[in-house]
């Protein structure tokens, strides 16, 4: 009865001069996507694809000699397995997804393929579909055609996805494309789409487009969070680009958005980076009129940054206005930014005291105080207190590390006890502590001063042999030490292992050689 039933609907389908029978346009869907390029991984499509056309749930069947040369064929390349006529599709469909993956994958005839499935397309299908996708340009692709012939209202999800995916693979045309389709039919975009178009712009340095895209973001009525901004600032800062990030904060500060503590601590850091720390406290200072307060991490980039500048003092005071304030306790970075900034001055004894103040307070130090109390004694020639410092250290304990060995080292060598520094320098070994590039270069410009060139010589070839990647200030004091000798045909050998090293010699490795040669003539 069903079997005639089936025969009957057939029949129906079929009539009119421009139907054509079920069994005919199904060999003609399956033999368009059939194409030589297949590769063997879309075995599993081709076979759902068999399937699906041959299920009697969609309501028409392949000739079986058409199936069997279909298996001959996909066997040959995608190794398709045989599957029982009884096999049935189980979740319609998922089935209906990857078979629409299918045939838009390897179709000759896109139209013919859609126009005979579009009317079991629905969004979420097509959702489903440009997910599936690995290729963003394929999914952009069957997006395009199902928006335009099949006219499908694609979902939220839908775009999201495909601006995603876009963005990722850097084709932000293609993606501002979708972006402008979603507009027009009518979809609001969120502030995390325009998040994910604006940061693309910026990573490609984009930076014109990035704002002009704010603009007309502003033009539309879209609403767009602190958080885009700020993350658009932040990339600015990043490349450098210190002066166009002010200059947005300024354009689109009062009508478009309203800035929070990270917008501040964003363009202060940015300020103090390019040394314009004057700018910075005038940006601290102007934060409650927007109604946010400096957090610690304001405090301390400002005061990291005057301190780079030299400008230890007006550090020192804003630590005291934030000991003042309710809400905001300094920490390690606060008092190390200080310290640091007192011993690149050499003011040792300021240094000393206000380590003290940070222990006394509660503020346990960390390797960083202590690697630069450490340095700072040591540059000053004070390495009783340095190794008093060092102890503290173990003590409390932090454990030393390369820079903390190389500051004893250095000052070792500054007070004329090379030797006490190539003690070190094998101390190091047995703790498991490798060199840095700093480490080679002040042994080596100590043992040159000295006039023990061989020894220096023989740093260099341990450093050959090393990861390290050197810089001419290494080589230039065994250099000179070889040409003053006489020995120029030794200095140019080091030249030559400067560049195996991928070491240009600047202009100072130049004018020794010169001098050298000259010498020699």
């Amino acid at each position: 009865m069903k079997s005639r039933e089936w025969k009957q609907e057939s029949v129906t389908q079929s009539e009119g001069p421009n139907r054509i029978p079920g069994c005919k346009r199904a060999r003609i869907v399956i033999e368009n996507i059939w194409e030589d390029r297949a590769e063997p991984s879309d075995g599993v499509g081709l076979q759902m694809t068999l399937l699906f056309f041959s299920s009697r749930a969609y309501r028409f069947r392949a000739s079986n000699f058409f199936i069997a040369q279909f298996y001959s064929i996909a066997d040959g390349v995608s190794r398709a397995r045989p599957f029982c006529d009884r096999e049935v599709i189980r979740n319609p469909e998922a089935w209906l997804v990857k078979v629409v993956c299918t045939l838009f994958f390897r179709s000759h005839s896109i139209n013919a393929c859609f126009g005979y499935l579009s009317r079991n397309l629905n969004p979420s299908i097509a959702f489903e579909v440009i997910k599936r996708f690995r290729d963003p340009l394929l999914g952009l692709k069957f997006f395009e055609f199902s928006r335009t012939h099949l006219s499908i209202n694609h979902t939220f999800n839908t775009y999201d996805l495909l601006v995603r995916n876009l963005c990722q693979m850097g084709l932000n045309d293609s993606a501002k494309t979708v972006f402008d389709c979603m507009r027009t039919d009518g979809i609001l975009p969120d502030s995390s789409i325009v998040e994910i178009l604006v940061s693309s712009y910026a990573r490609l340095g984009k930076l014109d487009a990035a704002k002009n895209f704010l603009d007309e973001i502003h033009c539309y009525g879209i609403k767009v969070s602190p958080f885009v901004y700020n993350n658009f600032l932040n990339m600015l800062v990043k490349q450098n680009q210190v002066d166009e990030a002010v200059l947005l904060f300024r354009e689109h500060l009062e009508p478009y958005f309203t800035p929070d503590v990270y917008t501040f601590n964003i363009l202060i850091r940015g300020l103090c980076r390019i040394g314009e720390t004057d700018k910075a406290f005038e940006y601290l200072q102007n934060m409650e009129n927007f109604g946010c307060f400096p957090d610690i991490v304001s405090y301390n980039t400002l005061i990291n940054g005057f301190c780079r500048v030299n400008e230890v003092s007006k550090g020192h005071v804003l630590l005291k206005e934030v000991q003042s304030i309710k809400g905001v306790s300094p920490d390690v970075i606060t008092y190390t930014s200080i310290i640091s900034g007192y011993c690149k001055l050499g003011d040792m004894k300021a240094a000393s005291e206000l380590f003290d103040e940070m222990v006394s307070s509660g503020i346990k130090p960390n390797d960083f105080t202590f690697n630069v109390l450490i340095d700072g004694f040591g540059k000053a020639g004070e390495m009783r207190l340095a190794l008093a410092m060092y102890e503290k250290m173990l003590l409390l304990g932090c454990l030393p590390d390369v820079v903390t060995v190389t500051s004893l080292i250095d000052g070792y060598c500054r007070a004329g006890e090379v030797n006490q520094g190539l003690k070190l320098w094998e101390e190091m070994k047995v703790r498991d502590l490798s060199p840095n590039v700093y480490t080679y270069a002040v042994l080596i410009n100590a043992l040159c001063k000295e006039n023990r060139i061989q020894e220096a010589r023989n740093f260099l070839r341990h450093l050959k042999s090393s990861e390290i990647v050197p810089k001419p200030f290494i080589y230039n004091p065994v250099i000179d030490g070889f040409c003053k000798a006489g020995k120029v045909d030794e200095a140019n050998v080091i030249v030559a292992e400067m560049q195996e090293k991928k070491c240009r010699p600047d202009k100072i490795t130049f004018t020794i050689l010169i001098i050298g040669n000259c010498w020699k003539a």
